[in-house]
């Protein structure tokens, strides 16, 4: 079975709601590993050796965070600046991630209408996906749809875990789609 690996970045967990569900609900699962930066790094100071080889572990990465100013919150950048390094991720015939899936799990406080013309931010939502999915193509990675619950601030119980009971739902999909890895014992 696929390995999955969970890069979760909230800046306030004690204050989150949906992102946290999403976490909850994602944790116990087989085969998974999690990895919350905001609890392993709070001055910043990523281990990047060590975030390579979570990486390098995983057949499916998931990142999962709020959405923050129409991206990601400012320490999972800072990750994607300081572990998807030139020569390892991407460049110079780089391929510790070729191949992998990556798949962006985002809470939204904005209901999705306030995501259109005429709406708060004036434009889809998936007119601020353009950066976090290139990231993930510059460096060979396969790219999935996002998976977004709008309207954090003001979701339902239900609501809520409808959209937990949904995300597992959507992971178990798309591990069924992926290829196993090769045993070792298979491996020349």
């Amino acid at each position: 079975m696929p390995t999955t690996l969970v890069i979760h970045a909230h800046p306030r967990p004690g204050h989150s709601v949906v992102t946290q569900a999403l976490f909850d609900a994602l944790a116990p699962l087989d085969h998974t590993a999690l990895r919350s930066l905001y609890t392993l790094y709070p001055d910043f100071d990523i281990d990047v050796a060590a975030e390579q080889e979570a990486l390098s572990r995983a057949d499916l990465i998931i990142w999962l965070a709020p959405v923050h100013w129409y991206s990601v919150p400012a320490l999972m950048k800072h990750w994607f600046d300081q572990v998807l390094t030139h020569g390892w991720a991407y460049g110079h015939g780089a391929q510790a991630l070729r191949g992998k899936t990556v798949w962006w799990v985002a809470s939204a406080g904005g209901a999705e209408a306030t995501y259109a013309p005429g709406g708060a931010h004036m434009r889809p939502f998936a007119d601020y996906v353009a950066p976090i999915e290139h990231t993930a193509r510059f460096c060979g990675m396969h790219w999935l749809p996002p998976f977004v619950v709008h309207g954090g601030h003001s979701c339902s119980t239900q609501q809520i875990d409808d959209a937990r009971a949904e995300v597992v739902q959507r992971l178990n999909h798309h591990l069924a789609q992926m290829p196993a890895r090769p045993s070792p014992e298979a491996q020349p």
